[in-house]
């Protein structure tokens, strides 16, 4: 399975330069957020693709104007193919914007999970916006990461963690790819694609019972 991941910053490859050629092949597309609707809305229409999206922090304006025919999978899980992927979008908290969560809000947020998580048995993929904390994130208060992200990393182990928010052009020290244990930390900024075998990824069997902070 080829999977396109994007966010942050529309790609003039695939927008201003659109060849259909760029996508073909692509089976699933997922956008870590902060992306205009008509950019979403172009490539579900284009590639043919579903594109399953998390918010970020810029994305306030989803609630009046959402990509039209793209599907938002905040909090929850959603199978594709035999995918499980699970989506918590948006950024720490620095003003009111609305897909903003302090540490405790989104612990809150994972907490709510706990039956989706056990009736899947895990998940394949963490889709969001913001990284996890110490992992590839800022020091600043908007770039920081989720430490709710780190454990349900080190509680589920899925195959891929996909991000945003921490732009590559941001210096040279940051990553495209990264390694948390057993998972694979990719940076979505602008575009990146991977291939997949669905059948070989199955997260660790979860331990008992719910999270616990």
């Amino acid at each position: 399975m080829k999977i396109l991941a994007v966010s942050d910053e529309e790609s003039k490859y695939l927008w201003d330069y659109y060849d259909e050629s760029k996508l073909a092949g692509v089976d699933l597309i997922l956008s870590c957020g902060d992306l205009s609707a008509e950019y979403l809305s172009f490539l579900v229409t284009l590639s043919r693709a579903p594109v399953l999206y998390v918010r970020g922090n810029h994305d306030d304006r989803y609630k009046y104007h959402p990509p039209h025919g793209c599907t938002c999978i905040e909090d929850r899980i959603y199978t594709y193919m035999g995918l499980r992927i699970l989506g918590l979008g948006g950024s720490m908290r620095y003003n009111n914007g609305r897909n903003q969560y302090s540490q405790s809000a989104m612990n809150r947020r994972v907490r709510r999970l706990w039956l989706p998580l056990v009736k899947h048995g895990g998940f394949d993929i963490l889709l969001t916006h913001s990284p996890a904390a110490g992992l590839n994130d800022g020091r600043d208060l908007p770039h920081m990461g989720f430490q709710a992200f780190n454990q349900l990393l080190d509680r589920y182990r899925p195959a891929y963690f996909i991000h945003g928010h921490v732009h590559l052009n941001y210096g040279p020290h940051q990553k495209r790819l990264d390694q948390y244990g057993s998972t694979t930390v990719v940076n979505a900024y602008e575009r990146y694609l991977l291939e997949i075998d669905p059948e070989k990824l199955r997260a660790a069997p979860q331990t008992s019972g719910p999270f616990l902070y």
